[in-house]
């Protein structure tokens, strides 16, 4: 699907003789905010993680703006990319990690212009202009120069989306970026994800805030056993879903 910002089709992933995901199939459309839900162990964050090569995928196609992860073709066969080549291509994929992964030598603004300077090779006089405007859209122009140590959980998951950012990436793949934080936290990084998605940020997040993905998401999709059992609107699958483990697993955490 040329019109896909992210197209997965039959994608498999194992680890050892376990077999994590065993044939995924999604589409997601530029712009698109896209939740994917489901048990602990379904595979949402291994797909996640295959979505920018962080993992390799073991069958199956996978793209992203119309270009294979990790690989190029050669006929009917795939060869993996070198690691500069796959750097490449990732840099245009943002990630937020359930732990903020901060360098805690580093104040937030110097976190967010370590890899456009270094990666883009940005001049760092116009590294910290943007950096100093990405800081003001989480929230956080004032913590410029605050240490991670000195922030609170939910300052640090803003300003890892803010270095993110800073990347200019064209879709953002978050795995349940409130999941380590106290409950009275979780919403200042969720206002931050909705200003994301109305702004047009292609997005997939890994999520067990059902809230956010009635109110944010365009699409749901839920994943059991390493495939994707049911798929639609917010309304379909969280008000009337057909599967019966996609009922289960409502039932208990709506």
């Amino acid at each position: 699907m040329s019109t896909a910002m992210v197209h997965a089709e039959g994608v498999r992933k194992h680890f050892g003789g376990h077999e994590v995901l065993r044939g995924v199939d999604l589409s997601v459309a530029p712009g698109e905010v896209c939740c994917l839900l489901g048990p602990s162990g379904s595979g949402k964050s291994t797909f996640l993680r295959c979505i920018n090569h962080l993992e390799r995928i073991d069958g199956g196609a996978l793209t992203v703006d119309g270009e294979l992860v990790g690989y190029r073709r050669d006929g009917d066969r795939l060869y993996e990319l070198r690691p500069r080549e796959v750097a490449h291509r990732r840099r245009r994929i943002g990630m937020v990690f359930q732990r903020f992964n901060l360098f805690p030598h580093l104040t937030a603004l110097q976190n967010i212009i370590e890899a456009p300077v270094r990666v883009l090779r940005e001049p760092p006089a116009r590294a910290r202009e943007r950096a100093a405007a990405l800081l003001e859209r989480v929230g956080l122009g004032g913590k410029a120069g605050a240490y991670p140590a000195q922030l609170s959980g939910g300052q640090q998951q803003r300003v890892a989306i803010a270095r993110a950012l800073a990347m200019r990436p064209t879709l953002m793949l978050f795995d349940e970026p409130t999941s380590a934080l106290d409950p009275e936290l979780v919403g200042e990084v969720l206002d931050v994800m909705r200003g994301l998605a109305a702004d047009g940020m292609t997005m997939i997040v890994v999520t067990h805030e059902m809230g956010f993905a009635r109110e944010v998401a365009d699409r749901v999709a839920f994943l059991d056993a390493g495939v994707v059992a049911e798929s639609g609107t917010p309304a379909a699958v969280l008000g009337d879903p057909q599967h019966d483990r996609t009922r289960a697993f409502l039932s208990k955490v709506l």
